[in-house]
C-alpha cells in the first residue's frame, strides 16, 4: 500500500535552511541540475496538522519533482503539539516561510514568477490558506485537500483533528473558521487544480467536489482532478500509477503564466 511512504527514508535534501528560531521552522532546499532560473514547487505536508506528522514523507515527492527539473522548497512548520501549533501560528509559519523562499531566490537561482504551492491533505487546507491571503501566490495544488474545514469537523476527521486545529468548535471560535476554511475563502489570483482520489477512505473526495463547485459559482480559476481508483496516499507516492496525474498537474500550471 502506498501508505508505507510515510515510514520510508526520503533521498537528502541539498540544504536545510531555517526560516525562524523555532526548531519547527525549517525547509528543506533540493535543487535539480541547470544553472537556472529554476520553477519552484513550495511543498507543504500532510498529516491533520499535529505535530506527531513530519515533513519527511513529503521528501519523496519533493525528490521526484527536483528530479522533472524543479526546485523543492518542502516547509515544515509549527503543529498541534507543539508551542503555539495550530491555528493562527500553523498558517503564520506558512506565510514566513514563503517569504523566506524569495528571500533567498536570488542566492539559489530560483525563479519567483514560477512558484507553485501544493500541498497533501491538512497540506491541501494551507496552500489554498495561503493563496487566499496571500495575492502573490498565483498557482495551487490540493492534493486530497482538507478543503472545508465545517465539514471536516462534522465529520470528526481523524477523531477532531479540525477541532484541535482551530482551538475549538465553530461556535466556539467562529472567526478562527471563517479566516482558515479555503471553502470561505475568495482565491481571485491564482489558479488552482484540486487532485483526489476515488477511493480517499481518509479525506473523502466529495470535499474537493463540493469545493469545486462551489468556487466555480465564485467564478475562482481551478480545475478539479477526480482519480478513479487512487486512495489518499496515492497522491504523494511516486511509486504509483497516480503519481503521474500529479507530476502532469505540476508541470502543466508551471506552464501557465503569471
Amino acid at each position: 500500500m502506498s501508505e508505507d511512504i510515510l515510514t520510508l527514508t526520503p533521498p537528502p535534501a541539498d540544504h536545510r535552511l531555517a526560516y525562524g528560531s523555532d526548531p519547527n521552522q525549517f525547509g528543506d532546499l533540493r535543487l535539480p541540475k541547470g544553472k537556472g532560473p529554476l520553477p519552484v514547487v513550495m511543498n507543504l505536508h500532510g498529516g491533520f496538522w499535529r505535530a506527531k506528522y513530519d515533513l519527511a514523507h513529503a521528501g519523496h515527492l519533493c525528490a521526484a519533482l527536483t528530479a522533472k527539473g524543479f526546485a523543492t522548497w518542502n516547509l515544515e512548520f509549527r503543529r498541534v503539539g507543539n508551542p503555539e501549533g495550530g491555528w493562527p501560528g500553523t498558517f503564520d509559519d506558512v506565510a514566513a516561510g514563503y517569504r523566506f523562499l524569495l528571500q533567498i531566490a536570488d542566492r539559489f537561482h530560483l525563479d519567483t514568477d514560477r512558484i507553485a504551492v501544493i500541498g497533501h491533505s491538512a497540506g491541501g487546507q494551507l496552500a489554498l490558506c495561503l493563496a487566499a491571503h496571500v495575492p502573490a501566490v498565483k498557482r495551487v495544488v490540493s492534493l486530497a485537500g482538507v478543503v472545508d474545514l465545517q465539514r471536516g469537523y462534522e465529520l470528526h476527521l481523524s477523531h477532531d483533528a479540525v477541532a484541535e486545529f482551530l482551538g475549538g468548535t465553530p461556535q466556539a471560535v467562529p472567526e478562527h473558521y471563517r479566516d482558515a476554511d479555503p471553502v470561505r475563502l475568495s482565491i481571485s489570483a491564482a489558479e488552482q487544480v484540486l487532485l483526489h482520489g476515488a477511493l480517499d477512505d481518509t479525506v473523502p473526495s466529495d470535499f474537493s467536489r463540493n469545493y469545486a463547485e462551489t468556487k466555480k459559482k465564485n467564478h475562482e480559476n481551478l480545475r478539479l482532478v477526480e482519480i478513479p481508483k487512487a486512495d489518499h496516499y496515492d497522491l504523494i507516492d511516486p511509486r504509483s500509477a497516480t503519481w503521474k496525474e500529479v507530476e502532469k498537474a505540476v508541470i502543466e500550471l508551471q506552464a501557465v503564466s503569471s
